[in-house]
Formats: structure tokens, sequence, C-alpha cells
């Protein structure tokens, strides 16, 4: 193995270690005599290794006491950004899918269930719950465990993230007859066990939804630049000067 290679085999490896948790925040590596030995290469090797596990911030070097782990960041678990724009888009893509695939293996009793659903709904019940149960009802009935998991972690988010969840509320609050027939269309094409009107009708509800939240986003935002602009009228104009007697 090359100087270079085994340079980098060694930050490789040290770096996934402490990832991993097999070394912990704090905890000691083992002497360069010994890493040296480990990787059969050369100290001054070993030495340029640490050098660049230190410049990335993995290991700090403390002069007489040895090579430290520092506490890291668990990159898996960073947290992004997600917009209900983004979200609205990624649960369009999947569950167009979900709806195509389960149009093939619905079973009857799926079937009675969204249709006990959709009673519940037009009945006014808890819109939220009663539209979680239905989609995960059509994500189980494609019966592929990993797209019924990736479509409760998508729901997992709007759930988790307020205001994600509060859009689309004040969204479905005031669309609630265009979502009972964007459900129908859902529901009739899963009856005809029709993949192509089933991904069509799902991909017309979430486009919809997009839409809406679109419209409510302008809205709140021309809201806020009139808000901010009787703000500054009131701040600029004179007329409060002249009650005030202070221009004559």
């Amino acid at each position: 193995m090359s100087r270079k290679r085994a340079f980098w085999k060694i930050v490789d490896e040290l770096e996934q270690s402490a990832r991993d948790g097999l070394f912990i925040a704090g905890s000691r590596l083992p002497s360069e005599r010994e890493l040296a030995e480990k990787y059969d290469v050369s100290r001054p090797t070993v030495r340029e290794a640490i050098i660049a596990l230190e410049v990335k911030g993995i290991v700090e070097v403390r002069t007489g006491a040895g090579i430290f782990i520092n506490q890291l960041r668990d990159e898996r678990q960073e947290e992004i950004p997600i917009s209900a724009f983004e979200l609205t888009q990624a649960r369009a893509l999947i569950e167009g899918e979900s709806a195509a695939l389960a149009a093939m293996s619905i079973n009857a009793k799926e079937l009675i269930e969204l249709h006990g659903l959709m009673e519940a709904m037009s009945q006014g019940g808890d819109d939220e719950e009663i539209d979680k149960r239905f989609h995960m009802t059509i994500a189980r009935a494609t019966k592929n465990a990993a797209i019924a998991k990736t479509v409760g972690y998508l729901w997992s988010i709007r759930e988790q993230q307020p205001i994600i969840s509060n859009a689309h509320k004040s969204v479905c609050d005031t669309e609630h007859s265009h979502m009972l027939e964007e459900h129908q269309a859902i529901v009739d094409a899963l009856v005809e066990k029709n993949p192509e009107d089933a991904r069509k009708a799902m991909h017309n509800h979430f486009n919809r939804l997009i839409n809406a939240l679109f419209d409510m986003s302008e809205k709140t935002a021309m809201d806020e630049v009139r808000r901010k602009s009787e703000e500054n009228r009131g701040r600029y104009s004179l007329n409060h000067l002249h009650k005030a007697n202070l221009l004559k």
C-alpha cells in the first residue's frame, strides 16, 4: 500500500470509528506508536493522519497528554428544514405511485375501510386524522412495507412541524368540498383497479393542495406588506403632529 493510500486509510477509519461511537467524545486514541503498528505504517504517516483529523475537528492533540476525540455532530441526525411545499411535492410523487400500485393489489376489506373514511369525512369528523388514515390505508394496500413506512414518515414530518401542520390544516378547512371530491376520485379509481387513474387522481389532489398553499402564502405576504405600510404611514404622516398641536 502506498504511503498516500495508507494515510487516507487511517484518516477514514478513525473518523468513521469516532462517528460510529467506537471512540466516545473525550476518550484518548492509541499512541502514535500503537497506531503505526496497527496500520503497519511509519510514525510520520500516522502523525500526518492525526494532523488531518485535527484539521477536520475530529480529534484534539494535547501536548504531553495524547490525542483525544472531540464531541462530534451526528450528520445523519442533523435536521434539514423542510417547507410545506417540499413536503407536499414529496408526498405527491410517492403517494401517486402508491395509489397506482394499490390499485393493482387493494382488497375488499381495504376498500370498505376507505368508503367508511369517506363517509366520516363527509360528515365533518376530525379531518386531519381521517385524512391520515385514508392515505395510510392506501399505502398499506400496496402490500409494500417500505412504501407504507415512507408515507408514514412523511406524515410524521407534517405532524411534528407546527408551521407545516397549520398550513395544511388551514387549506383543508377552507377547501373541504374540493378535498372530498378529490378523495372520492381516488377511491373510484381504486375500485376500478385502474392504476393510471389512481395516480392521476392522487396527483390532482396534491397539485390543488400545492396551489392552495401558494395562494395562502401570497395572501399572508400581502397582508404583512399592508400591515407594515400602514405602520409606516402612521409613523411618517404629519397628521398625528397636527392632532397634538405640534404643527401650526
